[in-house]
């Protein structure tokens, strides 16, 4: 019996028997993107669809290992804030075009986050 939540638990057996299924050159095209985009062969890729296995996109993995990047860098420049906030001795230098200048560095961290929000829900 085959574990649909667990393909990776089938015994390695020698795969020896070959599924012809006749594509055309733009279905040929899309199938190898998806594949590579799920970081698979092709013969994975399609041995995971058919036998009903959820197929992950690495590309999904590198989306959101950016996000998480920005995030720690608005946490990172919150911080700062924070910190210039409080009167803070360290940050008794600090002025108002400083705190700008972070500011704007933040709309700018959102602005980009947002993008990679909207690529990934594509």
């Amino acid at each position: 019996m085959i574990d649909k939540k667990n393909p990776k638990a089938i015994k390695k057996e020698r795969r020896d028997k070959k599924l012809r299924v006749p594509v055309l050159p733009i279905e040929e095209a899309a199938i190898k993107n998806k594949a590579a985009n799920a970081g698979l062969t092709v013969a994975e890729y399609l041995r995971n669809l058919g036998l009903g296995y959820q197929v992950h996109s690495i590309i999904d993995n590198r989306k959101m290992d950016a996000l998480l990047k920005i995030n720690g860098d608005l946490g990172r420049l919150g911080g700062l804030i924070k910190l210039w906030l409080t009167n803070d001795e360290r940050a008794k230098y600090v002025g108002k075009s400083q705190l700008h200048l972070t500011l704007d560095s933040i709309r700018n961290t959102q602005s980009t986050m947002l993008d990679a929000i909207m690529k990934l829900k594509k």
